[in-house]
């Protein structure tokens, strides 16, 4: 079991408010992302949800059990830290056992979690090195592993892959997420990449300022955005956001178009715009266009895309493509999956 209830959950640092009220019901098995700008409360909540930071107010339920008070090591939850925190003399096989053999759980035992969790990892090889001896992405599996051996009801990644370079936390991200497939337990990931939280999550719950802004699987949150924060969060790149007037109450709204769903032409449209820098990837290319109001969007064109810098072009949206939002950056309309 691993289900985990947040009620009225709030932190303050001395004066400072940094968690508000906040509600979050974490289902039993399920992979949840915490993702947000840094300072947004996430990896506070994340610490409190492991015991290591006190609850100013409200109640922290693991199994249906009040936890609140309970001490770290008596929640039955494993956390992976940012930095790996492993023993640089240790191999890595006392590495992964470090916790077990504090347990005083048996040595036979204590072999055996050690294989199947190497097993698990493609650590089998590597059990009689140094950390130092170690890739970043094979440290990071040996952090896991120590939290594995100790079968959580829930593991607590804070921001577990932003040591690696670009090509590991590729890799790493699969890795983890095929982990929570065969492991059947209970995530909860802290990350302010919001690529990671799309690709990895079954729900995403998104922060801003000690606030939860949205909960919602990762498609939920890229099509039915509650708000502007929400919109231009979630998706790589961000939602382009216009500025308009509404005639009919003479009431300034914004909408939102995706760089996808920009139509581009060299004759007409509804917005003229100056071709800046292109960024030529390959497959695709995104051209970062400057309209008439003076602002940036960014458009995705195909990566043969014949534009250069300087060219006039037009762009339109189809309207079933278009984000609305008003004064107050809360969703009016969405546009249509």
């Amino acid at each position: 079991m691993g289900s985990i209830t947040l009620k009225k959950v709030t932190k303050n640092f001395d004066e400072v408010n940094v968690i508000k009220p906040l509600d979050l019901e974490i289902k039993d098995g399920e992979f949840i992302v915490f993702v947000g700008p840094s300072g947004c409360g996430k990896s506070t909540l994340l610490r409190m949800i492991a015991g290591l930071e006190d609850t100013t107010s409200g109640n922290i339920e693991i199994d249906g059990q009040d936890a609140t008070h309970t001490p770290p090591a008596k929640r039955g939850l494993a956390m992976v830290f940012q930095s790996y925190a492993l023993y640089p003399h240790m191999s890595v096989r006392n590495n992964i056992a470090f916790p077990l053999k504090r347990a005083k759980v048996s040595p036979a035992e204590i072999e055996s979690k050690i294989a199947n969790a190497a097993k698990i990892l493609n650590l089998t090889d590597y059990l009689d090195r140094k950390p130092g001896q170690l890739s970043g992405g094979q440290r990071q599996r040996v952090a896991i592993g120590r939290a594995i051996v100790r079968q959580p009801s829930a593991f607590l990644f804070d921001e577990p892959l932003s040591n690696l370079d670009a090509s590991l936390r590729v890799n790493m991200r699969l890795e983890i997420s095929e982990l929570h497939k065969s492991l059947a337990t209970t995530m909860i990931y802290v990350t302010h990449d919001q690529v990671e939280a799309m690709t990895m999550a079954d729900r995403i719950a998104v922060f801003n300022g000690g606030i939860i802004e949205q909960v919602g699987t990762p498609l939920e949150l890229y099509q039915h955005p509650v708000n502007k924060f929400v919109a231009g969060f979630i998706g790589s790149p961000k939602m382009n956001f216009i500025d308009v007037t509404n005639d009919s109450n003479a009431q300034t709204h914004s909408l939102g178009v995706r760089p996808e769903h920009f139509e581009i032409s060299t004759d007409s449209g509804t917005w003229q715009g100056t071709v800046g820098v292109i960024e030529h990837l390959g497959s695709e290319s995104f051209l970062h266009v400057t309209i008439e109001d003076g602002s940036t969007v960014t458009v995705k064109a195909d990566g043969d895309c014949p534009l250069k810098y300087g060219d006039t072009i037009y762009l339109s949206a189809p309207e079933h493509k278009v984000h609305w939002f008003d004064k107050n950056g809360l969703t009016i309309k969405n546009a249509a999956p």
